[in-house]
């Protein structure tokens, strides 16, 4: 980092790193309690799956939204010394960061099978998909405000890859075109050749 720089990473990458995890897993883990009678039996978990799998959608994708929407009208412009971080390097290290409870979460969801089969897995699967909703709509604040919403990097270790924990003081805004990732997180796709 150059002098007065800070380290920045875009916080619809960071919400949106831990869907894909998550969405997998759960994925595989509600397809290996199919394949388990469970305490409760199949047709019970996975009705129940579904409900958990919608709740758990809607919270992960509608909690702490006040936080953000905060965050983004306080947020100040990115100074010229700070060093926008490119979205694999934010996605590699919340995984990396996260990868042990992503495999706690895994054989919590498989464990559960044995009581109530695919319903865990679900449960995580939504947790994924909460995630993606999230990211969008954090796509959808940038789109209308047109910036990008950064957060310093340092402060995401601090609080575990939350971007909008506590150790999160605010967030810093760049133009549309700048990074790797488009509004919500996404990979930027290159333009269309003519």
């Amino acid at each position: 980092m150059t002098r007065g720089g800070q380290g920045l990473a875009r916080v619809a990458v960071v919400v949106r790193a831990g869907a894909a995890p998550l969405w997998w897993l759960g994925v595989v883990a509600a397809g290996a309690g199919v394949l388990v009678p469970g305490l409760t039996g199949r047709r019970i978990g996975v009705l129940a799956g579904a409900a958990l799998f919608l709740v758990a959608a809607a919270v992960v994708a509608y909690g702490r939204r006040g936080r953000y929407r905060a965050s983004a009208r306080s947020a100040v412009r990115a100074g010229r010394h700070d060093v926008l971080q490119d979205r694999a390097v934010t996605v590699r290290n919340w995984r990396r960061g996260h990868r042990w409870w992503l495999l706690l979460a895994f054989l919590a969801a498989l464990g559960t099978a044995f009581a109530v089969p695919v319903a865990g897995g679900l449960l995580l699967a939504g947790c994924g998909a909460g995630l993606w909703l999230k990211a969008a709509w954090i796509g959808r604040l940038e789109r209308a405000d047109e910036v990008l919403l950064w957060v310093r990097v340092d402060w995401l270790r601090a609080g575990a890859g939350r971007p909008a924990g506590k150790a999160v003081k605010g967030y810093r805004t760049t133009g549309v075109a700048a990074g790797d990732a488009a509004p919500g997180g996404a990979r930027r796709r290159a333009p269309a050749l003519v």
